[in-house]
């Protein structure tokens, strides 16, 4: 660490009000997501009233500042909201990093005065919004994309097939990024801002996943889409900026997710052995078994100063490239421990799914999958440290 990080470092403790409002949203989760996670995640189905209830709490729009209805706070603070909703279901979790961390974060980053008076006032109301960059042959190479936007008078004609899209069959607006000029490469990908019921455009097949099955990934379909050029969000060509920037930050919002995970498998193992008894005695007597539950717990908290150091940079302005591929690759292999512990402690009761743990491992799996494969938060790492 460089000396201006090493200063920022105590501020991943928690000030009262973060604590507060971190709090706040998991007695929200418990009390209203709780009950409905195994008809969800059975049905792989998000609930559309619990939509409602999430923008209701505020939690939608957190870095929307207040003049477009937005609750105007930090990006740590979408890191604590996503952190706290994920130990109850990371599918909701993620519905709400993606919403804050990737689609806000770039509105209100990139976004003129009048797409910000546009779109954030939505957003953060009632409206949710999706990242569309991933395709077949565009996945850990972001920039291979082959959707194409061809000018057409006062807009574009956008042609091409997403997939992998999260939020996909709940959102409204769609950030997608097509290439106007496949012979300047990457210099040709711009981002466009399309709404559903825009002609030529089709949210296709739900994917059936192995883990966060409430939340939507769907593929999309273009097909001379055109939308205005007042929809263009940032400059002409400077697509990949908005989508690199964005990445960097979505990423510490996925190592929220995979804290919420972890938090939550720990929680539930930590009751389940005190009150599971083997040899006449509860198994959390056991010296064999605390060792397990210390070891999960140091994980985690481990993970936490990671992922909570990157925000903390962030918000302040300095670098934060390096600290967060390495939140990311640590938390995700975190998770993926933990939970597998979780349902090695659980013993048979841990593969079935009448217990909670199950359902976590499998949840933990895409962490190490989606917004950078951990190979490549590797060659990010060794990248910057090698220069």
């Amino acid at each position: 660490m460089t000396e201006k990080h090493d200063a920022v470092a105590p501020l991943t403790r928690l000030t009262e009000d973060e604590v507060i409002f971190r709090d706040s949203v998991y007695e929200f989760a418990d009390k209203e997501i709780r009950p409905l996670v195994s008809e969800m995640d059975e049905h792989a189905k998000f609930s559309k009233a619990l939509l409602g209830q999430l923008f209701d709490l505020g939690v939608m729009g957190i870095e929307v500042p207040e003049q477009y209805g937005g609750a105007g706070a930090t990006f740590f603070h979408s890191v604590l909201a996503v952190e706290a909703l994920s130990r109850v279901d990371p599918s909701v979790g993620v519905l709400v990093d993606v919403q804050n961390t990737l689609v806000i974060n770039a509105f209100v980053r990139w976004g003129s005065d009048e797409v910000k008076q546009r779109y954030l006032t939505r957003l953060s109301a009632d409206t949710v919004g999706a990242y569309c960059l991933s395709e077949a042959g565009s996945g850990s190479d972001a920039f291979a994309l082959t959707t194409r936007a061809v000018e057409q008078g006062d807009g574009y004609a956008i042609t091409g097939r997403k997939l992998w899209i999260t939020n996909g069959n709940e959102a409204d607006i769609f950030l997608v990024f097509a290439n106007i000029n496949p012979e300047a490469g990457y210099r040709g990908i711009t981002a466009f801002i399309v709404e559903r019921g825009t002609p030529g455009f089709t949210v296709g097949k739900k994917e059936d996943k192995l883990g966060i099955r409430a939340s939507s990934t769907c593929e999309l379909l273009f097909e001379d889409c055109v939308v205005p050029k007042a929809n263009i969000l940032g400059d002409v060509g400077k697509g990949y900026k908005v989508a690199i920037e964005t990445l960097n930050e979505g990423r510490i919002g996925i190592g929220a997710q995979m804290l919420g995970i972890g938090q939550a498998a720990l929680d539930h193992t930590v009751k389940y052995v005190k009150e599971r008894k083997q040899f006449g005695k509860a198994i959390a007597d056991f010296q064999g078994v605390q060792f397990q539950i210390a070891r999960m717990a140091t994980d985690l908290e481990s993970a936490r100063l990671l992922v909570y150091n990157s925000a903390r940079l962030r918000d302040a302005g300095l670098p934060f490239l390096t600290e967060a591929a390495m939140c990311k690759i640590v938390s995700s292999e975190m998770a993926e421990r933990v939970t597998s512990m979780a349902v090695n402690l659980y013993g048979g009761y841990g593969f079935v799914r009448d217990y909670p743990v199950e359902k976590l491992f499998r949840d933990a799996k895409i962490g190490q999958i989606y917004e950078g494969t951990s190979n490549m938060q590797l060659m990010t790492i060794a990248k910057q440290i090698m220069g």
